[in-house]
């Protein structure tokens, strides 16, 4: 795919996710985040918008977008102060299943989630033991005749209670290079649940529908397989700079949320008899915000037009994702001085969204292992663990 369209400002898709989004408004966010429920009607809007299939090839029923486009949704959601997570992994996961997923499983599924009959949000890799440490993971597929038997735990498994498929990957080899001994599968987790599959979800700060999944003897065919036995890590990397693209764009997104918010208060709350904006105190740290937040959406930019190129982009989808978290996190500290007292209450809706924002200086990848990656990979000095 060229990438004729990466300068685009995608106002067509921008102004579609602002009318959902109308219908979505922030004390709707609020009701969810009190009851820590699923958002299910605005995730059901946006699949039959066709929003969540962008990156889906148009023969298989999707709108056969760049990444671009998908980070544009996300960034605009988050904008609106909305949140893209309980759908945004059916976009990121694409990138490992389009590029290394064989045609029957592609044929299988992907017309069925383009139509939002069944859903792809559950990544299943991190592990209790293991962390970032990917190559380290214990969960175990044997092979046996034409099937693999499953067992092992996940953690941190978001959506797995709404998702019918998750992308897993398992430990299916004994090679002494740890890389050549995973494998991804695409698994239906549908007839499987309360017999191989459990799923105990995590309560957390923020309304993020996390989970652990604990697999027991689960018999799933080969035909499940994505690509070849032994090259998961491999795959999971191209997913894993899509992920990060499309997390540092919801990063944006917030980010530019916090500054609008900071600013119209700025302006508009008067004490001792004049706006608090037109204080230096005031104007400069949402000033730093904005200038962050600029530096972030340009890297977000170039590593969308390295990976629509097939280049390598590793280093740019890292950046993107360390500046982009830093910059809302800055953006929401911001946003909470500048409002006072006043960010502490749910009515702003402040600190829900502060709480929300502080997650992606941690997940997914936090950002001590970019800079250990950058350390290492880009700059050349020894590796540190």
């Amino acid at each position: 795919m060229n990438d004729q369209n990466i300068d685009e400002n995608w106002e067509d898709i921008r102004e579609g996710i602002r009318a959902i989004c109308k219908k979505f408004p922030e004390s709707y966010w609020q009701k969810l985040d009190q009851s820590r429920s699923y958002p299910l009607d605005f995730v059901n809007t946006l699949t039959k918008s066709g929003y969540l299939s962008v990156l889906i090839p148009e023969k298989y029923g999707g709108a056969g977008l760049s990444i671009r486009a998908a980070s544009v949704i996300l960034e605009e959601i988050h904008w609106q102060g909305a949140n893209g997570a309980a759908c945004h992994a059916q976009m990121y996961i694409m990138g490992s299943l389009l590029k290394h997923g064989n045609s029957r499983l592609k044929e299988k599924y992907l017309p069925e989630i383009a139509k939002g009959s069944i859903r792809l949000q559950a990544f299943g890799v991190t592990e209790p033991t293991s962390g970032s440490d990917t190559l380290s993971i214990k969960t175990s597929a044997k092979k046996s005749g034409k099937n693999y038997i499953i067992n092992g735990q996940k953690v941190w498994t978001s959506r797995a209670e709404y998702s019918d498929l998750i992308l897993l990957l398992a430990k299916s080899g004994d090679s002494e290079t740890k890389q050549n001994n995973l494998s991804l599968f695409l698994i239906d987790m549908r007839p499987h649940l309360n017999k191989s599959i459990f799923i105990k979800p995590i309560k957390t700060m923020i309304n993020h529908s996390t989970t652990e999944v604990f697999f027991e003897n689960l018999k799933v065919s080969e035909s499940c397989l994505v690509g070849e036995e032994g090259k998961g890590f491999k795959y999971i990397l191209d997913g894993m700079n899509a992920e990060r693209i499309l997390i540092a764009s919801e990063c944006l997104g917030d980010a530019k949320y916090f500054i609008d918010k900071a600013k119209k208060y700025a302006n508009e709350r008067i004490v001792f008899g004049r706006p608090i904006g037109k204080n230096q105190s005031i104007q400069f740290p949402i000033s730093r915000a904005y200038a962050n937040t600029r530096a972030a959406e340009l890297m977000i930019k170039e590593a969308c037009s390295l990976y629509n190129k097939n280049f390598k982009c590793g280093e740019e989808s890292n950046l993107a994702k360390l500046l982009a978290a830093d910059a809302s996190w800055e953006s929401a500290d911001m946003a909470m001085q500048t409002f006072g007292g006043f960010s502490f209450s749910e009515e702003y809706n402040i600190e829900r969204k502060f709480r929300e924002t502080r997650l992606y200086r941690i997940a997914p990848v936090s950002t001590n292992m970019i800079l250990a990656y950058l350390s290492h990979k880009v700059l050349g000095m020894p590796r540190s663990y």
